[in-house]
Formats: C-alpha cells, sequence, structure tokens
C-alpha cells in the first residue's frame, strides 16, 4: 500500500480496495496502522508544502489545489469536479473551468509578482464529468523577454482530457502595451 500511494498519493480508498481485491474497511484498517491519512487530508499537506512558492496568485486565486509548485519548471493540481464547475442537465463540466486550472498553474509557475495569460492554444479531448478528479501539469518550455510557454496537459484517471500551450507574460507597471507582442517563443 505505501508503494501504491508514492506512485500516486491521490487514489482513493476505494480504489486501493479494488486495486489489492480487499474490502475499504482493510484498507482504512491498514491506513490507520500505518499512519496513512485519508486522501483528502493528504492532498491538503502537499498543497500547504507548495503554497508558500506562490508568487504571482494568492493561493485562493488557483483552480483546484496545488500539489507541486517549482517556480520557472512546473506545477502541478487536482481538481475535484463538483456541481458548481458542470452544466445541470448533463452532468458535463464546463469548459471555462477546465482551461481554468491549467491557466492558474501557468500564471503560478512564472516567476513574477503580476503575471497575465498572453495567449493560450488548447485543445479538448473528452468531456469531464461531475466526480471525477482532473490531476493537471504545467511545464515551462522556454522564457525570453518576459514571456513563458508553457506546456498543459489535463488527466481523469490517467485519460488526456485537454492539452495545449498557453503563453504568460510577466508584466510591471510601466509594461508596454500591447502587452501580447512576442509570444511566439
Amino acid at each position: 500500500m505505501v508503494q501504491k500511494l508514492r506512485e500516486d498519493p491521490f487514489v482513493t480508498d476505494e480504489q486501493l480496495a479494488d486495486y489489492f481485491q480487499v474490502s475499504v474497511a482493510t484498507i482504512r484498517l491498514d491506513r490507520a496502522a500505518l499512519n496513512i491519512p485519508e486522501v483528502r487530508e493528504r492532498m491538503r499537506r502537499m498543497a500547504h508544502r507548495e503554497l508558500d512558492a506562490l508568487r504571482s496568485l494568492d493561493h485562493r486565486e488557483v483552480v483546484g489545489e496545488i500539489q507541486e509548485l517549482v517556480l520557472g519548471r512546473f506545477a502541478t493540481s487536482v481538481l475535484r469536479v463538483s456541481s458548481e464547475h458542470v452544466f445541470a442537465r448533463t452532468g458535463i463540466m464546463r469548459g471555462h473551468h477546465l482551461f481554468a486550472q491549467v491557466n492558474s498553474l501557468a500564471t503560478a509557475v512564472v516567476d513574477a509578482d503580476v503575471v497575465v495569460t498572453a495567449k493560450a492554444e488548447v485543445r479538448f479531448h473528452r468531456p469531464v464529468r461531475l466526480g471525477e478528479w482532473l490531476h493537471s501539469r504545467v511545464d515551462v518550455l522556454a522564457q525570453r523577454a518576459g514571456i513563458t510557454k508553457c506546456q498543459a496537459v489535463s488527466r481523469v484517471g490517467g485519460e488526456r482530457v485537454l492539452e495545449g500551450v498557453i503563453w504568460a507574460k510577466a508584466v510591471r507597471d510601466d509594461a508596454r502595451w500591447p502587452w501580447h507582442e512576442g509570444v511566439d517563443l
């Protein structure tokens, strides 16, 4: 169980029970004996370790819970899709929420005080549904003249649901406009 949780710290008790072909109660007893907190507590602990690195955003402005953040390199977050994120009739996640998770990561990964989105090109691969866990990662591909080009990928259960490129720009108070010039790194 310890090895499985190292590989995927967000795995639920139900998923562990399926994986090991035992009851959920057995997983909970074993987890308690090993002093391993439940998935929500594991996520909360990991997120708190990463919040100190945030510069461009307040932690409440990040969509999802940040799991890892290395300024200038990469950032990851997780989001449980709730009723506020979906269309009521279909239970399908609204695209702007799906994009907002990777966009906030692209902003957070830039080592600057003020960062805006300059350009984005994303592709949605399949609908995301109510109750699913969305795991997103943004990796810095290039940086030049205050522009950071990021690769963004979101997955549900290992399956890609969104991928694309986001250009983020560090902005100073005296920045020239238009600020989106030079985004084609």
